[in-house]
């Protein structure tokens, strides 16, 4: 079902990247209005406005109800860490039990701390 919906929504994409490629802008209607071929066109003198745009916010309105039901089936999909964190604190619990029974002291204080870093003075050239 979610490669279905994915295919619909990557054609509904290509779709609406090829309707808006399609329309013309707002200033090729001023030619049309003095009579420059209004009547060869497709869509008729009126032009295809009403077509592209009511074309455009369907295929818009399926391409967000796709995102949306992509989002939830990924959200559902998704594994969160309940199910591995009780096989986590039991490992850490087995380690603790290993740590404190063993012989070995905690080496806290073996540690040498590092030496300071010198920082050189400055030449006085700025």
């Amino acid at each position: 079902m979610e490669k279905f919906i994915l295919i619909v929504h990557l054609l509904t994409a290509l779709s609406i990247i090829g309707l808006i490629l399609v329309q013309q802008g707002k200033g090729a209607e001023a030619g049309a209005s003095f009579g420059s071929g209004a009547s060869q066109t497709v869509f008729g003198s009126a032009g295809g406005w009403g077509f592209f745009t009511k074309a455009t916010a369907i295929m818009a309105t399926v391409f967000f109800v796709t995102s949306f039901t992509l989002a939830v089936m990924a959200k559902d999909n998704a594994r969160v860490g309940d199910k591995v964190l009780p096989e986590l604190e039991a490992i850490q619990q087995v380690l603790q039990e290993d740590m404190q029974a063993s012989d070995i002291p905690a080496a806290e204080d073996d540690i040498p701390s590092a030496p300071a870093a010198e920082i050189p003075e400055s030449t006085g050239t700025e």
